[in-house]
């Protein structure tokens, strides 16, 4: 059974910063696309970042471009999510994903994804 496990959310002051962690269990996803999406309360699940299966392509949302770094390392099967120079407005539940297939851009689409993780918690205090 597939599973994907998020750890590393918190509580962080605004302009710190917080490392996540995404782990894939059940099979390896070293051809597929990874990404972070978030959700605050009371709006729509966002995209935050994607990766390729190689690493050479990594699509941010604009809101998070050049704060947020996103890397994976196959052989953990393992995703990270680099937050620095957080912000209140990062407040939220992030998500990571696997798609369902072989992406040489990664989708910036929520439905191009077929996993997904439990999320974890993120709260940025002003």
């Amino acid at each position: 059974q597939v599973q994907l496990v998020e750890s590393g959310g918190g509580l962080v002051q605004a302009g710190g910063s917080l490392r996540l962690s995404c782990a894939a269990s059940g099979r390896t996803f070293s051809n597929r696309a990874m990404g972070w999406f978030r959700q605050a309360p009371g709006k729509e699940r966002e995209f935050v970042a994607a990766i390729n299966w190689s690493g050479g392509s990594t699509p941010y949302a604009d809101s998070v471009k050049g704060r947020f770094t996103i890397s994976r390392d196959n052989a953990k099967n393992t995703v990270y999510l680099q937050m620095n120079s957080l912000k209140p407005e990062d407040t939220a539940v992030y998500y990571c994903a696997v798609t369902f297939t072989t992406w040489l851009v990664p989708p910036l689409q929520s439905t191009r994804y077929g996993y997904w993780g439990q999320g974890t918690q993120v709260t940025v205090s002003s």
